[in-house]
Parts: structure tokens; sequence; C-alpha cells
């Protein structure tokens, strides 16, 4: 048995190298099937949208702008565990955990909560895995159109505590909705 009909697939082919004919060297076949492809995507409906009147539907699963929750007392939830962190597969999460003082009771849920929590949004791939792991439910991906604002900066794209906390109104809000259902 010789090398040449070793197939490993079972799916070998012989190629030949015979000479083309005049009308295969023409290519007038190939022309004539581009142009008929041509012709079918053009007599197709447009999925074209006009964008300011029009706004495409988004997907159930989509992903926005990441929010650290507060509870109903403005408390924030994350406890500094880095679950979050750890389960990142683009390594854009850093935080700093720091122990809760006794006037901080206010702020803070538990005795341990993160004193400095970043985000990369330059390496974050919004996959939702930080808010899969979040035993506290501490992170979340809203479903805000809105996600990161372009600019020249590198530092503008690492979104600390000051852009990533939710505002106290609507963490306000999000309680009196919960208490009514």
């Amino acid at each position: 048995m010789s090398i040449e009909t070793i197939s490993l697939s079972g799916r070998k082919k012989v190629v030949s190298n015979k000479e083309m004919t005049f009308i295969e060297r023409l290519y007038l076949v190939a022309i004539v099937k581009g142009l008929a492809i041509t012709l079918k995507h053009l007599f197709r409906k447009k999925i074209t949208i006009h964008y300011p009147e029009q706004v495409r539907e988004m997907s159930p699963v989509y992903r926005g702008q990441h929010m650290l929750k507060r509870d109903e007392q403005g408390r924030e939830n994350c406890t500094a565990c880095g679950l979050c962190a750890l389960s990142c597969p683009a390594e854009a999460i850093t935080m700093k955990a720091a122990e809760r003082k006794p006037d901080e009771k206010h702020l803070y849920r538990e005795e341990k909560y993160a004193s400095i929590y970043e985000i990369n949004m330059l390496r974050c791939i919004f996959c939702g895995l930080c808010e899969e792991a979040c035993p506290k439910d501490a992170i979340y991906l809203t479903t805000s159109k809105v996600l990161v604002p372009a600019s020249y900066e590198r530092e503008d794209f690492i979104f600390g505590k000051d852009k990533l906390v939710m505002p106290l109104e609507m963490a306000i809000k999000n309680s009196q909705l919960n208490n009514a259902n």
C-alpha cells in the first residue's frame, strides 16, 4: 500500500491537472452565475432600516452597560467577594476590598465592601458571566442602549464606582416596584 492511496477521512479526491477548454478559459459560465446571484438579490425585500425614524428591536438576550445595585435603603449590595473578577474571561474587572467602619452602616450592607471597583470597558466583552457569578446579585447588565461613549483617552474607558453604582432614586423606585408586586 502506497502513501498516495491512504485516506484517513475516506473522502480523498484525485485532482487532475487537465488543460482547460477555450470556453472554460473565457469564464463566461462563472460570470453568468455571478450576475444571476446579483439579480436575485436586487429584487429581494430590503432589510435596511431608517435609523432615527425606525428603531431596531433589541434581542431578548441583549446585555448593555453594567450597573452595581443598591438595596431599598440605598446601601450597596457588593461585598467584594471577587467572584465577578474571577469569572470574567477578559479580566476586565478589578476590585479592592475594605472593612466597613461603624459610621458607614448606612452605605454598605456587609462588613466588607469594594472600596475600588473598576471595569475596563475596552476589555469587556459583555458576556454576562460577572452577573451570573455574583452571589449577592450586586452587578447586572442593563438593557440600556447606551454602552460606552466614544473618547480619545484610555482612562475614560475605565468605569469606576462613580459611573457604575445605581443612582439612589432608581434604587428607591425599584424597591417600590418590588413591594407593589
